[in-house]
């Protein structure tokens, strides 16, 4: 395994960047009239998994990265809630960019829950 220099070395902080980049994909459908709403709130949360694993990692402190990646997780899991209201609701999505995009939430899931585990 190589040696980890920087928190883009991290492997759950390369998937968060996965899950910006197919977020930004599939709110390119949503409406225009939703862009202020759910689309908005959807790149916020989205963006906010790789950045809390960022900056939990530049606190230098164990107990502090953990906090951290717990934040990280709630948006993770706040994304995947605004994913089911899209699909609740009738909006326009791409369905493979959906699928895919649930696939990587279950991986940075367990990649966090991990990561979490071996730091306790």
């Amino acid at each position: 395994m190589g040696e980890i220099k920087s928190y883009k070395d991290l492997k759950v902080w390369q998937k968060g960047i996965q899950i910006v980049k197919l977020v930004y994909i599939l709110t390119e459908q949503i409406s225009e009239s939703e862009k202020y709403n759910l689309k908005s709130q959807i790149k916020r949360s989205a963006t906010s998994i790789s950045s809390n694993i960022a900056e939990g990692y530049g606190r230098e402190s164990t107990t502090d990265f953990c906090r951290f990646l717990r934040n990280a997780r709630g948006s993770l899991f706040e994304l995947e809630t605004q994913l089911i209201i899209i699909k609740e609701v009738g909006l326009n999505f791409n369905e493979v960019v959906m699928t895919d995009l649930e696939g990587l939430l279950e991986e940075e899931n367990k990649m966090l829950n991990a990561l979490l585990k071996s730091l306790k």
